[in-house]
């Protein structure tokens, strides 16, 4: 990955070859500047989401069908730290392709995996959140911990082959086209596949978790006040009365992780298919920041959620190493 030096000569990314595509031209400080910023944001991706990985993991008491798609979740943003967010540095920076068109085929598929995947399991929790919230003792007979495995297993499956197909027709048809430079891993898709993607991937999985959740917080707001009436009033509050409240809690978090990564994700999913170079710095910048989401997720369950801090701590004192330290009741440590 060496770059010329002298500004007067162009920069090519293959130089042996012909047809090679040039290369931006940026000076040592910035190359040295924007690598050591993108290697940190994806060691600090990878480090947060290994923490909630081992956390869920290590601890029994966390393994619950809402913690198995958290931690499904977080697989798919380690990934993202720490396999995408280095190639993607390396193609913004560099402005090259290096790894040849058949990785970038199979890094184009990859790619769309994680997404599909992330938001397959968005709609996972909103619907976990909602029975949980508005039907609670239908709950543990219709959300186990075996079926939360199972419906990941089934997303992961859908998510690789919905990926697969376009974007394997769509190299081969790049491929053929002889005006593309060589050093440039892109793809483009038919119309007819933007408009499925466009039902499938946005109108369809949003109107779904919005759905979900604007019934979640009405039930949240409707037993919220029946709580606090109770307890304004001196009245004596079931041990149910208190499930129902922290499952409520739990319901807006996920709730604020989900509105997030939504946030992040519509702008360049309405931007990314308008071919206009003018606003090619516009998709990218927003392309990264739904790359950043995948950092912002343990963050949230940091601020929300006391057992992870908790477990946290374990994990970095290396409490997890100590004999049952599996079984240990992290709810009533603190």
């Amino acid at each position: 990955m060496a770059y010329e030096t002298e500004d007067h000569e162009t920069q090519y990314c293959f130089p042996a070859i012909n047809s090679s595509c040039i290369k931006t031209k940026r000076s040592t400080f910035e190359y040295n500047i924007m690598y050591v910023f993108f290697s940190l944001l994806s060691a600090f991706t990878v480090f947060l989401n290994l923490l909630v990985i081992i956390s869920i993991s290590h601890f029994k008491k966390l393994h619950t069908p809402t913690n198995m798609l958290i931690l499904s979740l977080a697989v798919a943003d380690l990934l993202i730290g720490l396999i995408v967010m280095p190639l993607e540095a390396i193609k913004l920076i560099e402005t090259c392709w290096y790894f040849g068109d058949i990785f970038c085929g199979v890094y184009s598929v990859f790619i769309g995996l994680l997404l599909s995947a992330s938001l397959s399991h968005l709609i996972l929790i909103a619907v976990d959140r909602y029975v949980a919230v508005c039907h609670p003792l239908h709950y543990p007979q219709k959300i186990t911990t075996a079926k939360s495995i199972l419906s990941i297993c089934i997303c992961w499956f859908c998510a690789t082959a919905y990926n697969i197909v376009p974007v394997s027709s769509s190299l081969q048809s790049d491929l053929n086209k002889m005006n593309v430079c060589y050093g440039v891993c892109t793809f483009t898709v038919s119309y007819a596949w933007r408009v499925t993607d466009l039902i499938m991937s946005l109108l369809f999985p949003c109107t779904v978790i919005i759905t979900l959740y604007m019934r979640i917080f009405y039930v949240v707001h409707q037993q919220v006040k029946v709580i606090n009436s109770l307890l304004k009033g001196g009245k004596h509050v079931m041990k149910g009365s208190l499930k129902r409240k922290t499952e409520s809690k739990a319901a807006l978090t996920l709730g604020l992780i989900v509105m997030v990564y939504l946030l992040c994700w519509i702008p360049f999913f309405i931007l990314v298919p308008i071919e206009n170079t003018e606003i090619i710095f516009t998709t990218t910048v927003l392309l990264w920041i739904v790359y950043l989401n995948s950092a912002v997720n343990p963050i949230i369950y940091a601020l929300f959620y006391p057992w992870f801090k908790m477990s946290v701590k374990h994990i970095i004192t290396l409490k997890i190493f100590q004999p049952a330290s599996s079984h240990m009741d992290i709810f009533t440590d603190y």
